[in-house]
């Protein structure tokens, strides 16, 4: 296995074989759900039906007024054509209520599909009230929905149990009965109960279904279930022509400005790295209107163009920018000791990234990692645990870590040197195991004495074979790390080491890619701990016909165990 130094064409999407396709974007036909969403669409079709017998289904979506709108817009043509007859008006005469079914009058159903993202009970199930010692009945919206389907967001139920629990009983009983909306005062008559025939769409986020299940157990095991999916394949230019498709019926809802042909390698671009995925495109809502409202605020002969959504994201970058810039600034100033230059023994940039509370965006930095090597136990201290600030992801990374090395050194003699490996200036909880490859090559630095180039940054897990495992924040990471070497300008032989399976989900800011491109910056990526290692020292991990680190790593412990033997050369201490 050989470490790959990549191309600058890795780093971004390639949008060269679509352009014909961004040019006739507005030649394309309207989309449905069914072709965008079709196992949603499948499970509303199926909602849908007459003679289903379900009255519940639980949705994954966002609770926002964006997402019930589409389900309900969605929902109303897959519903049957003849509804049910229901719905008639109250005559209240001498202190007395009755109740007449004639499918006409106040009480009778005005929508097929309602939905809502907040609702009082007064609101959902009407109200009584007196004027002028008139007593009046006002319908709420499940009356207006009745013999229909009603959209709500779990929130609005898990916040109000009371309201929760009438709605179930009148719906799963398909009658309605008139409740007084205070406990502690009673209805000023009795009211006869009317027939119900609804069917309920609950939408939550995973956080809301979860509380929700553990309310409701048996109704969320049976339920219908569906969910919007946030994401859509890349792989070919079909795919891409639903997505534009898709874009393109948004801005028209919203009444935004049309695309220019060459806005849509920029918004692509943009895309992917949403996703953090070159073969996924997004199909968040929020996400796509807000990019769109953004870039429609720098318009230009009312078209959204490549320079509007750059001008968007410039501005919304500047805008966030204030903690990155002074993230960088206690670098550069010396606060937080970074190397970018030289070698050290048992010393290593990992990379982070860090997560503000009510910060929008993450970012990364480069990390200061460290590794001293004593006589010892054999012990190997993760510092970061010991002081409790380790999450418990970290510690598993570390004893992976651990592991992969002790199984490799083969020892057949005790292990005479204990290790301290420590995130340097670090004063929070570390927690991922995105920083094992960087922690077993310093810990492979302390133990061979062979020092690690600091010009490079290291990011990826690794499992017990030392093979390479993606991370999350691969982009970020990246940039955090090349805006140090920026500021301290390019030597032409910084870079990062990423895991091979990182590398679909690239999608850097052009000027890393133009600072590779022109072989200033570099980008390698590794399968395997060895070529990671070997790459930071300059010297083979393993190979019989020279001095590798390996064999470095063995000869220190047996001289550490046979303090008497003395020094042979590379060549000669292999052959017993």
């Amino acid at each position: 296995m050989t470490n790959i130094k990549l191309d600058w064409q890795a780093l971004q999407p390639n949008n060269t074989p679509y352009q014909a396709l961004f040019n006739s974007v507005a030649e394309l036909s309207h989309i449905t759900m069914d072709e965008v969403q079709p196992r949603l669409y499948g499970g509303l079709s199926l909602f849908c039906q007459a003679e289903l017998r379900q009255s519940f289904m639980l949705l994954k979506a966002e609770e926002s007024d964006t997402y019930l709108s589409l389900l309900s817009e969605a929902i109303a043509p897959l519903l049957p054509e003849n509804h049910p007859n229901i719905g008639g008006y109250y005559q209240i005469e001498h202190q007395t209520i009755t109740w007449h079914p004639s499918g006409e009058g106040l009480f009778a159903p005005t929508e097929r599909v309602a939905y809502r993202d907040w609702i009082e009970p007064e609101q959902l199930f009407g109200n009584i009230y007196s004027h002028q010692n008139v007593l009046q009945l006002q319908p709420g919206l499940i009356h207006q929905a009745n013999g229909g389907i009603l959209v709500l967001s779990l929130r609005t139920l898990l916040s109000q149990p009371l309201m929760w629990v009438r709605l179930k009983q009148m719906i799963i009983q398909r009658r309605f009965d008139w409740l007084s909306h205070d406990e502690n005062r009673p209805l000023p008559l009795p009211v006869p109960s009317m027939e119900l025939n609804l069917r309920l769409v609950l939408v939550g986020d995973r956080l809301s279904l979860e509380e929700f299940q553990a309310i409701e157990p048996e109704l969320a095991n049976s339920a219908l279930y569906g969910e919007f999916e946030l994401d859509m394949p890349f792989h070919e230019e079909d795919d891409l022509t639903v997505w534009c498709r898709y874009v393109k019926n948004i801005t028209q809802q919203q009444n935004l400005p049309p695309l220019n042909s060459d806005a849509w390698p920029e918004l692509l671009k943009q895309a992917v790295r949403y996703t953090d995925d070159q073969f996924r495109l997004p199909l968040d809502i929020q996400w796509l209107q807000q990019k769109l409202e953004m870039a429609a605020n720098y318009q230009q002969n009312k078209q959204i163009t490549e320079d509007s959504l750059q001008q968007a994201e410039d501005s919304r970058m500047w805008r966030h920018g204030y903690l990155a810039e002074r993230s960088i600034d206690e670098i550069l100033q010396g606060q937080v000791l970074i190397r970018t230059q030289g070698s050290v023994i048992g010393q290593i940039n990992g990379l982070s990234v860090l997560e503000y509370p009510g910060h929008p965006d993450p970012m990364g930095e480069p990390s200061r990692i460290s590794c001293v090597a004593h006589l010892g136990d054999g012990e190997f201290i993760d510092v970061e645990r010991k002081v409790e600030l380790g999450g418990n992801i970290h510690a598993k990374g570390m004893m992976i870590m651990q592991a992969y090395l002790i199984s490799e050194l083969k020892l057949d003699q005790p292990q005479p040197f204990s290790a301290s490996i420590v995130f340097e200036q670090s004063y929070g909880e570390v927690d991922g195991d995105s920083a094992s490859l960087a922690e077993l090559c310093v810990l492979i630095s302390a133990l061979s004495q062979q020092p690690i180039d600091q010009q490079i940054a290291v990011t990826g897990a690794v499992d017990q074979f030392g093979y390479v495992q993606p991370i999350g924040g691969v982009n970020e990471k990246i940039e955090g790390f090349f805006r140090i070497c920026n500021y301290r300008s390019l030597t032409g032989h910084q870079g990062v080491i990423i895991p091979a399976s990182n590398v679909q989900h690239l999608c850097l800011n052009q000027d890393v890619v133009d600072a590779v491109k022109s072989g200033q910056f570099h980008i390698w990526s590794v399968e395997h701990v060895s070529e990671a290692a070997s790459l930071l020292t300059g010297i083979p991990y393993y190979d019989p016909q020279k001095e590798h680190l390996l064999a470095m790593i063995y000869e220190r412990i047996t001289q550490a165990n046979n303090h008497e033997r003395p020094r042979l050369p590379w060549f000669l201490r292999w052959l017993g």
